[in-house]
């Protein structure tokens, strides 16, 4: 009998959310993604040192102020993680611009070009990296840039609401992350309440909604549900273009026997009453639509310190290797 793991990649591109290379390699995913914080995480993982030596002897070899020479530490680690993730998937790994570029366009298509430099330096093509950005007006412009004028494929991250999805859709974004679990964590909170069937859960109520906007108008865009707090989550969502999921929840799947139905279903949702609407030259509308989603708001700011606060201890931990 297939396992729930199994099962769920009949229907849905299974990506890991991790940046431990065994770990990756235990569940055969087509794709990974990373962030500061798994990287951080994986970083401090003795096994990697290599990895960090290498990227210390890059960044003493790189600018003139320690400012510099640690940005390009960073950067190289970033990628040199990712590269090593791309020997063991076949498909593209997602690679983080730092969040404190997240409200300046131009900050991020540069580092974005940066980084994809370094991975061509590896010998990486670009078609197998995507640009990891976070979904402020900012991003998702830089994201439109990057994808018309460069080329390089982009992973809108730190998404909440249906305003954030709209325009990276208009943007031509190749991928998006709408979180699930953020969301779930949010209206707990707000509600008191401890639990949510997972057929109700605000976090898949809200992925389903893109994916059905996405499909009824016809977009390109992937939509990978990401962030989620247990298997409900996940398996409500089966069907859903892409899933990236945490080790441990796809270890949950692996040794489950329960059925994963398909969920979702793009023939379904593109009959589904929904109306259009256009944000990606209305910077004002954007602001104020997301504006009055409180949830959305909320998550965004917390996601985007976190990212930024994680980046940052890295670079700590880096800048003392430097010294």
């Amino acid at each position: 009998m297939a396992n729930a793991l199994e099962t769920l990649k009949k229907y849905t591109t299974v990506v890991v959310d991790s940046g431990d290379f065994n770990t990756i390699k235990q569940y055969e995913p087509q794709d990974a993604t990373t962030n500061p914080s798994l990287i951080l995480a994986a970083s401090q993982n003795p096994a990697y040192s290599s990895l960090v030596d290498d990227a210390i002897a890059y960044g003493k070899a790189s600018g003139t102020t320690i400012e510099e020479k640690t940005e390009a530490a960073l950067d190289k680690l970033l990628v040199l993680f990712g590269s090593k993730i791309l020997e063991i998937v076949p498909g593209r790994v997602s690679t983080e611009v730092d969040a404190k570029y997240s409200f300046d366009t131009n900050a991020s298509i540069n580092k974005a070009l940066q980084i994809i430099k370094l991975y061509e330096d590896q010998g990486i093509d670009k078609s197998r990296v995507l640009i990891k950005v976070a979904s402020t007006w900012e991003g998702i412009q830089a994201a439109r840039i990057l994808q018309s004028e460069h080329q390089i494929n982009t992973n809108l991250t730190l998404m909440f609401s249906i305003v954030q999805a709209i325009a990276a859709a208009e943007a031509g974004a190749f991928l998006i992350s709408p979180f699930v679990g953020r969301i779930l964590d949010w209206h707990k909170k707000a509600t008191g309440r401890d639990a949510y069937p997972a057929a109700e859960d605000p976090g898949v109520l809200s992925v389903r909604s893109i994916y059905e906007y996405y499909k009824k108008f016809g977009y390109k865009t992937i939509v990978m549900g990401a962030s989620f707090r247990n298997v409900g989550e996940v398996t409500e969502l089966a069907g859903c273009d892409n899933l990236t999921i945490s080790p441990n929840l796809l270890e949950e799947l692996k040794n489950s026997t329960s059925p994963v139905p398909q969920k979702l279903f793009a023939e379904q949702a593109a009959s589904a009453s929904v109306e259009k609407r256009s944000y990606i030259d209305n910077e004002p509308l954007f602001r104020f639509d997301f504006n009055e989603d409180q949830m959305a708001v909320e998550k965004l700011r917390e996601g985007i310190s976190k990212f930024a606060a994680d980046a940052e201890t890295l670079k700590k931990l880096l800048r003392a290797k430097l010294q």
